[in-house]
């Protein structure tokens, strides 16, 4: 028994997150809510789930981009020294 309760303690509150945002974020989220006749958590939870694969996606580009620039960069620094020889 004491197991049990011991499992329940360790994972509540673990999926909880608190988040501080603007006023104009928070009236946002609220009119999207009241216009899809949802809570402000559901709309939440959904951007979230929308948001995580995007936000992916842009870093997983922008670590591309940023590789390929310093490539670029050695190449062009290397070539200006060949042609100062």
């Amino acid at each position: 028994m004491s197991e049990k309760t011991n499992v329940s303690r360790k994972t509540r509150g673990e999926h909880c997150l608190n988040i501080f945002v603007s006023y104009e974020l928070k009236s946002k989220l609220k009119e999207l809510a009241d216009k899809y006749d949802r809570t402000t958590a559901d709309i939440v939870r959904a951007l979230l789930r929308i948001g995580i694969p995007m936000m992916e996606g842009l870093s997983t580009a922008e670590e591309i981009m940023v590789k390929e620039y310093i490539q670029l960069f050695r190449k062009l620094r290397q070539v200006k020294s060949l042609k100062e020889i």
